[in-house]
């Protein structure tokens, strides 16, 4: 069987490779932000505080930035600093996925499309309720995550150069 040439002359196994270690990367990155999720989750914060999830946010972007540079290093290599792709496919299946859950009275009844995300997603402290009230790890941490991951990557690529 002939070796499929796609665009830039890579072969089936190149693409394959290169799939596999964007999935690795992705899965890095989101095992960065549970280690940082079980560190608050030890340290028993206040889940209501509004102090806690700024810095986890916080948190959430610079660690697995700091991950991709780290990884970046020691494995040269492009594919990292393109999982932000990861993060912004996760993130848009997750609104599209809450923009379908029913609202009730107290969880953003007869919010817009637009106010149900941002209330879900980027409001500290009156979240919309939707997602389980986990509207902000779920629809931005996680994304953020790789987003943060891919730019500490690119860093430390564009430091080898």
């Amino acid at each position: 069987m002939e070796s499929v040439e796609i665009r830039g002359n890579k072969s089936t196994g190149d693409l394959a490779r290169e799939a596999g270690w964007f999935a690795l990367h992705t899965l890095l990155a989101v095992l960065v932000l549970v280690i940082i999720v079980a560190v608050f989750w030890v340290l028993h914060v206040d889940p209501d505080s509004s102090v806690p999830k700024i810095i986890c946010t916080a948190l959430a972007l610079l660690v697995p930035m700091g991950a991709g540079f780290v990884v970046g290093r020691m494995v040269p290599g492009t594919v990292a600093s393109h999982i932000w792709i990861s993060g912004l496919l996760f993130f848009l299946v997750v609104c599209v996925y809450t923009l379908d859950l029913p609202t009730g009275n107290g969880l953003c009844n007869g919010c817009g499309a637009v106010d149900k995300l941002w209330r879900t997603f980027f409001t500290i402290e009156m979240n919309s309720g939707l997602l389980g009230g986990d509207g902000i790890l779920i629809g931005t941490w996680i994304p953020l995550s790789m987003i943060g991951y891919a730019i500490g990557a690119k860093i430390a690529r564009n430091l080898s150069e």
